[in-house]
C-alpha cells in the first residue's frame, strides 16, 4: 500500500443540495463521495495479481496461507472477471500488537474467517460506537477494513466532514484528515460486483442507505475504495440510494447512532464537502471484536 502521488479529486453532486450538479437530461447525477485517487491503478504498479483471490479460496482463514503458496495457486487458477482480490504477505496480529503501518505495497491477503463475527469499535473523543461488520456478504471488504485496523491504521485519526445534505460523517484519513489522503496504497473491488443499467447506463448496485451504517468511501471511477469509510447518521442518506457505488460493511446499534448524531449536531458549514464539526472528533483507536 505504498504511498499513492496526487491528490483526491472529490465531487459532491445533488440534485436537492448545494454542490456541484453533473449530467442532463432525465438521468439521475452521480453522487461521489470521496475514496482514492482517480489515478490510483495507474500508479498502483504494486497492486497484487488479479489471480490471488484463487489461492485465498481455498483456505479457511488467510493465516494459514503462506504467501508462496498463495502465489503458486494463483498461477495455475485465475481469478474470475469481477472477483475480489487478494494481495499478499503477512496478516496483522489479531490481538492488534502489530507496529503501525500505514502505507502498503499492495491490498492485503485474506486475513479473516467470513464464517465468523466481526464488530468494530470506534473509541471516538464523543463515545464509543460499535458496529456489526458484515462478513458474510461483504468479506473483501471487510478483510481490508479489519487488516487496516490491526495495523494501526485509523488509530488517532480525526472524522474530518459531516454533511447533512446526506447525513454522512467521515474518515479514514491517517495521512491528512482530509479528503485528499492519499490512502493506503492501493484500491479494492467494488462488493458484491455492480451492474450497468442498459437505460441509462448508471452503476446499479443492491445498496440502500439508512442511519447507522459505516460504508466505504471512493472516488468518480468504480473499484476506487481504500481505507476512507462514512457513516450514515440520518434520512438523507437515502439520497444515495440507486448510485450503486458505496459498499455498506456493517451497521451500529441506537447507542452507537445516538454518538453519530451527537457527532452530526456539531457540524458547522464550511463550504467544503459539507463541513466539518466545530471541535476536533479524534478515532482514538479501532478495536477488533472476534467471535
Amino acid at each position: 500500500m505504498g504511498g499513492l502521488a496526487g491528490l483526491l479529486v472529490v465531487a459532491l453532486v445533488l440534485p436537492l443540495a448545494a454542490g456541484l450538479l453533473t449530467g442532463g437530461g432525465d438521468s439521475p447525477p452521480e453522487v461521489v463521495v470521496a475514496g482514492a485517487p482517480d489515478d490510483a491503478g495507474a500508479d498502483n504498479e504494486t497492486e497484487a495479481p488479479e489471480t490471488a483471490e484463487a489461492a485465498a479460496a481455498e483456505t479457511e482463514t488467510a493465516e494459514t496461507v503462506s504467501p508462496e503458496t498463495a502465489e503458486a495457486a494463483a498461477a495455475e487458477t485465475p481469478a474470475a472477471p469481477g472477483a475480489f482480490v487478494y494481495g499478499s504477505g503477512d496478516c496483522p496480529a489479531a490481538d492488534g500488537s502489530s507496529d503501525s503501518v500505514l502505507s502498503f505495497d499492495g491490498p492485503p491477503p485474506r486475513c479473516i474467517d467470513p464464517a465468523r463475527g466481526y464488530a468494530a469499535v470506534f473509541d471516538t473523543s464523543e463515545g464509543a460506537i460499535r458496529f456489526d461488520l458484515d462478513a458474510a456478504t461483504t468479506p473483501g471488504t471487510v478483510n481490508n477494513f479489519v487488516t487496516l485496523v490491526r495495523w494501526g491504521y485509523y488509530d488517532d485519526t480525526r472524522l474530518f466532514r459531516t454533511d447533512p445534505s446526506i447525513d454522512i460523517i467521515q474518515g479514514g484519513s491517517p495521512h491528512t484528515n482530509s479528503p485528499s489522503d492519499p490512502g493506503p496504497g492501493y484500491t479494492i473491488r467494488d462488493e458484491p460486483a455492480f451492474d450497468i443499467n442498459p437505460d441509462t447506463l448508471q452503476l446499479m448496485g443492491p445498496y440502500r442507505y439508512e442511519p447507522g451504517q459505516i460504508v466505504m468511501a471512493r472516488a468518480a471511477g468504480p473499484d476506487s475504495a481504500g481505507a476512507q469509510f462514512f457513516f450514515t447518521t440520518g434520512p438523507n442518506a437515502s439520497l444515495l440510494n440507486g448510485q450503486g457505488v458505496y459498499v455498506v460493511f456493517g451497521a451500529t446499534d441506537e447507542a452507537g447512532l445516538e454518538v453519530l448524531r451527537s457527532i452530526m449536531d456539531l457540524h458547522v458549514d464550511t463550504g467544503a464537502l459539507g463541513g466539518e464539526p466545530s471541535r476536533p472528533v479524534t478515532v482514538r483507536s479501532v478495536t477488533i471484536e472476534e467471535n
